[in-house]
């Protein structure tokens, strides 16, 4: 896991963004490509930047999905919760999934090596159930495949 960035490189990196200019989500943006994740640091940094309270700021970070308040596992896997994956039985192969890595949605292991979360539909419905492993589609999916696919990720 990469350590947290300095104050010195969240001010440098959102130092071009201005007050009453809409630039929240473009340095919330700007910090999570850079670190994949706006530590708690970043929130105050972005706030006292733009002139505004980390609450707002914390707001949009906790409104938006793609933001992220820690770093992503070695291994993430996204559930599609999409209407096309669900009546496909998508949510027997969340269950598996969970059961297999003994993790809830929104879970990740103690280790930080692997994490289960909710993924948004991204029009890959052709392959449904589906699940993203880092962004990749595994599609088509049978309750054991998605068992074989926990299990390896977990290192079984």
């Amino acid at each position: 896991m990469q350590p947290e960035p300095t104050l010195e490189e969240l001010r440098g990196l959102v130092a071009d963004f201005q007050p009453g200019r809409g630039h929240v989500m473009p340095a919330l943006h700007r910090v999570q490509d850079r670190y994949g994740y706006i530590s708690r640091a970043a929130i105050e940094v972005v706030a006292r930047q733009l002139n505004t309270t980390p609450a707002l700021v914390y707001g949009t970070v906790s409104f938006y999905d793609d933001f992220r308040t820690h770093p992503r596992p070695e291994t993430e896997i996204a559930w599609c919760s999409g209407p096309a994956c669900r009546l496909r039985g998508g949510d027997r192969i969340r269950e598996a999934i969970q059961q297999t890595l003994e993790l809830p949605l929104g879970g990740e292991s103690e280790d930080h090596r692997y994490g289960l979360h909710v993924g948004q539909c991204n029009g890959t419905c052709s392959e449904a159930p589906q699940v993203w492993v880092n962004g990749e589609v595994v599609g088509n999916l049978s309750v054991s495949a998605a068992i074989r696919l926990a299990r390896e990720v977990k290192g079984e």
